[in-house]
């Protein structure tokens, strides 16, 4: 078991569920700070406590194996439909790296992004394909999806659902990340 800014985990592809029925609707308090910079919320600490939302009552959290069922697959068909074809809620950025190798450049690399299919479980772990890394003349570039609400001042409650998630696609220089 590690410690990722306070938050216990076992091993990516685990999730805490109520040690009492099993349910993940779990929750733990925490402490935030706004970070100016990214303009968003970053986790500092969590409380050992935790509460189970279908019990209603104090719990333990137990840490199971994720099996990547119907959510996963979900969000995995969003994500390749948004990164393909543009549909859906979100915007598409591009870095100045980017731009900077100029317009032939950044049309055969968004192609690239379009069509790209080579998902390892070593830089897709959960499944999702929301990153993917290739080479364009020398220069090494990833890519990646994050799930926003839909006015993007927060991470989207439930990247499955379409109707309370916007899609951001960053293209990058591996050097920017």
């Amino acid at each position: 078991m590690g410690d990722l800014l306070g938050t216990d985990y076992e091993d990516v592809g685990t999730v805490p569920v109520c040690g009492m029925c099993g349910s993940e609707r779990v929750v733990r308090r925490s402490w935030a700070c706004w970070n100016r910079d990214d303009g968003l919320w970053e986790l500092e600490e969590t409380c050992e406590e935790a509460f189970c939302q279908a019990c209603e009552a104090n719990t333990n959290l137990v840490w199971q194996p994720w099996d990547g069922g119907e959510p996963v697959k979900r969000i995995r068909e969003l994500n390749d439909l948004f990164r393909s074809t543009g549909y859906g809620e979100g915007a598409v950025l591009v870095t100045r790296g980017i731009e900077a190798l100029g317009p032939t450049a950044l049309l055969s690399i968004v192609e690239t992004v379009r069509d790209f299919a080579d998902f390892p479980q070593e830089s897709d772990p959960w499944g999702e394909h929301d990153f993917g890394a290739f080479e364009y003349e020398g220069e090494k570039i990833y890519w990646k999806i994050d799930y926003y609400n839909l006015d993007r001042t927060a991470g989207s409650p439930n990247p499955a659902n379409p109707a309370v998630t916007s899609r951001v696609l960053t293209i990058l220089l591996a050097n920017e990340y």
